[in-house]
């Protein structure tokens, strides 16, 4: 089995059968603290980024909960998660957003992560500006892409995205970016089931030659 963080809103019931362990990271000031149960997910977006890692059969997840009432959260909520998923021996963080700023509390948290060989896959925005963490060096940005059925990935490489994938989740109603970055996630873990002493650079160059696609999305 593949650890693998997910850094998001919590997962609900229907798919805890496949967490490990949860821990919630409220902002600064509101009294939530860790919990052993697992968080409860108010918004639907980190089960639906569960569900669609779940398809991989290797995956086990770690449920990092930043998003509580809705879909902010903070550089330093974000690298407390990151943090404890790396104390969980995470080997893959699923992170299903993306702050505006670069900070630094974030970049060292992604730094920390990359040192142990943990495999960070953000979704990244197929235009406008750069998004953190996916604009960090060494973390595979991923996208959705209209192109692809859903056991498919597109090999992008292009200035906003790596990779792309399909851009729905099984029975919950968000889409886009976000999706397209978890279903990239499950193939990582389930070529590293696989190949579980492979380094980055071998999973990457795996995935680019399993791509279904090349080259970025034409839109008429």
């Amino acid at each position: 089995m593949i650890r693998v963080g997910v850094l998001d809103s919590g997962i609900n019931d229907a798919t805890r059968r496949r967490v490990l362990h949860a821990a919630d990271f409220p902002p600064f000031g509101q009294d939530v603290g860790q919990t052993r149960g697992g968080a409860r997910d108010r918004l639907g977006h980190g089960s639906g980024i569960a569900a669609v890692i779940i398809r991989s059969a290797a995956a086990q997840l770690l449920d990092a909960r930043i998003f509580f009432d809705d879909l902010r959260t903070s550089a330093a909520q974000a690298a407390s998660g990151i943090d404890w998923l790396l104390e969980q021996q995470v080997r893959v963080i699923n992170l299903s957003f993306g702050l505006r700023e670069d900070r630094t509390a974030l970049r060292n948290a992604c730094a920390r992560a990359r040192a142990r060989g943990v495999v960070l896959v953000a979704a990244s925005p197929a235009r406008g500006e750069p998004v953190f963490p996916a604009a960090y060096e060494d973390v595979i940005r991923a996208t959705g892409d209209a192109r692809c059925a859903q056991d498919q990935h597109s090999w992008l490489g292009t200035a906003q995205a790596d990779f792309g994938a399909h851009v729905k989740a099984p029975e919950a109603r968000i889409a886009g970016a976000s999706i397209g970055c978890a279903h990239v996630c499950a193939a990582i873990a389930a070529w590293l089931a696989l190949n579980p002493r492979a380094s980055r650079e071998e999973l990457v160059a795996a995935l680019i030659d399993s791509a279904a696609f090349r080259g970025p999305e034409r839109r008429r």
